[in-house]
């Protein structure tokens, strides 16, 4: 799992930009460019193809003016613009406006608005289509009764559809994301399959898995990330520069001296006050986890406490403040402007990359809503002793949901009623515009399991075997040890047709692709080493590590990869968060003890 705060994200807030990039000067400017643009036409008996003539390409700037122009003698009126500030309201842009119904729109056009009693038919029979075809397949139990309340204009819920109708047409077309014949296409899928011993969630790109998660009801010893708690300190190493933190778990955790926060006037001697400064042994203090203990190491803690939302992370009592590299230029300059009028007093506020093209409104609302998570906390700690639960993270499904859900989900199945009405309902109040896309699979009318009809299981035993075949007949050998992971590759089958350069080229090719995706689906971390095959062509080398560094750049944990060396090795890291996928399906071996050999004692005896 990723951590709850955008890891890119600005710190440094720059100043407003009166006239944001990519708009055009309103006023006289545009009428003249408009004029200008109208210049040629003085001339109507010049030949065709001459110089200066129709076939000369006219300027940028009015190709860009000319639409004005021409709209300017159009009797029709004109369709309202993006709300932003100081434009109209919502109301009012939804009266300029009537959209007719589509297929695939989730939610057809009101009736009464139309004004036309075929247009109001037609909606309904574009949302009845919906129902028959979302109730298809084994799917009507749970999904069909929730798409017929939708298909009346209802979502259960007042607020959520408050907030549906303040949103234009087209902000709600970009958040629901793209769609074909009625069905909506995406490029991930999530797969959620539950049993009564474990929760499974599979991620496909296309229909190659990619990502798998496991939750156990043991693991709440474990799976602790984003819990915050009320611990007391065990004992400070000033050597170690940390120090052991009980908050309740088997493992104390641990505190690094750069995760402290600490008060300046508390500290009497100047410059930076060492850790057996700021802390003493049983001392309390409120901590958040950062990293789920692995192996015999426990969990890591900070004092800097974050809270995650739909659109922003909150900061309580810190200056934090900053916005998602990952936005656009105009769209950081947009929410730095509404960032200034929401953001809480004493608190820092951290907006995410899921706040593109969101309103004031809704980002005001995910602000109040963790401003009184906040309160509660904050309460519940002034009145328990430690060590103690203050916050809880939500289950896996939805927290994965919340941290990954987006518009590029073509859907997500699940194959669990009641996790089903829980997702649903979540998904509901904070994505409405993908409420859709949340679906229920009936395992008792499907033919197959879940896993099996998506080809999981499938990948998931390939991906639990030390060797990986490649396209052309390549290989990849994958062997962890204690210290870093190994990968050796191999051309194995792949003779290739034309010259030996050639052909380990492109085994390398396939294999910088195929390691990117084996690193995420079996969730490696720590030092990698891989043993590309070598090639005697510096261009062929780097074009290879610029594959492998283009593939990994699609994984949210954080990696950072190095040139090739002289002996043909990359070395990387990628952040440890959890054991892997072989350690979740397996156990040590009680006759070898995880070394996978059995000494002869008798030779030492």
């Amino acid at each position: 799992m990723s951590e709850p705060v955008d890891s890119a994200a600005d710190q440094r807030p720059s100043p407003p930009s009166s006239s944001p990039a990519g708009e055009a000067p309103e006023g006289g400017g545009s009428d003249q460019n408009a004029a200008q643009g109208d210049g040629p036409r003085r001339n109507n008996n010049r030949r065709r193809g001459s110089r200066g003539g129709r076939g000369r390409k006219k300027p940028a700037s009015a190709e860009a003016a000319a639409p004005k122009a021409s709209d300017d003698n159009d009797p029709r009126p004109d369709l309202p613009k993006r709300i932003r500030e100081n434009m109209p309201s919502a109301d009012a842009a939804a009266k300029a406006l009537i959209p007719k119904p589509k297929i695939g729109d989730s939610r057809p056009a009101p009736a009464e608005e139309n004004g036309g009693q075929a247009e109001g038919q037609a909606g309904t029979g574009t949302g009845a289509k919906r129902r028959r075809r979302r109730g298809g397949r084994g799917r009507g139990g749970g999904g069909g009764g929730n798409g017929g309340g939708r298909g009346d204009g209802g979502r259960g819920a007042a607020a959520v559809e408050a907030e549906a109708l303040a949103l234009d047409e087209e902000t709600l077309a970009q958040r629901r994301g793209r769609e074909r014949k009625g069905r909506p296409v995406g490029r991930y899928l999530m797969t959620v399959h539950v049993r009564p011993e474990a929760t499974q969630i599979g991620v496909l790109e296309g229909r190659a898995l990619i990502e798998h998660y496991v939750s156990r009801p043991q693991d709440d010893a474990t799976q602790i990330h984003g819990n915050i708690y009320l611990g007391r300190v065990q004992n400070v190493l000033p050597g170690m520069e940390a120090a052991f933190v009980d908050i309740g778990t088997p493992k104390n955790a641990v505190l690094y001296r750069g995760d402290v926060q600490y008060d300046p006037e508390d500290v009497v001697e100047s410059g930076a006050p060492r850790i057996e400064q700021m802390l003493k042994a049983r001392q309390t203090i409120l901590c958040q986890v950062t990293k789920n203990p692995i192996g015999t190491k426990g969990a890591r803690l900070t004092q800097e406490v974050s809270l995650p939302g739909r659109f922003v992370v909150l900061i309580p009592n810190s200056t934090t403040y900053g916005i998602s590299k990952r936005l656009a230029d105009d769209e950081r300059k947009r929410l730095r402007r509404i960032l200034d009028q929401v953001k809480p007093e004493g608190h820092g506020l951290i907006v995410r990359t899921a706040a593109e093209n969101a309103t004031p409104d809704e980002l005001r609302r995910d602000v109040e809503r963790l401003l009184r998570q906040w309160t509660e906390i904050d309460a519940l700690a002034k009145r328990s002793k430690a060590p103690a639960l203050l916050y809880r993270e939500p289950d896996l499904a939805v927290r994965i949901i919340r941290e990954e859900f987006n518009r590029e989900y073509r859907g997500v199945v699940i194959d669990d009623q009641g996790l089903y009405d829980e997702v649903h309902e979540y998904v509901s109040s904070l994505i409405p515009e993908l409420e859709d896309r949340v679906e229920y699979f009936d395992p008792s009318e499907e033919s197959l399991p879940l896993f099996e009809r998506y080809h999981v299981h499938e990948q998931l035993h390939k991906a639990l075997d030390r060797k990986v075949w490649l396209p052309s007949g390549g290989s990849l050998i994958i062997e962890r040890t204690e210290a870093l992971t190994v990968i050796d590759v191999n051309t194995g089958k792949n003779v290739g047709t034309s010259s030996l350069e050639e052909t380990v080229f492109r085994n390398n090719l396939e294999a910088a692709e195929e390691i990117a995706r084996q690193l995420r689906l079996r969730d490696i971390g720590g030092i990698i080493v891989i043993d590309f095959i070598d090639m005697e062509i510096k261009k062929n080398r780097d074009e290879v590590l610029r594959t492998f560094k283009a593939a990994l750049a699609r994984d949210k944990t954080r990696t950072q990869v190095f040139e090739i060396s002289e002996l043909g090795l990359v070395e990387m890291t990628r952040k440890r968060v959890s054991e892997g996928l072989v350690e979740s399906f397996s156990l040590e071996c009680p006759e070898c003890n995880g070394r996978g050999i059995i000494l002869d004692e008798s030779l030492l005896e």
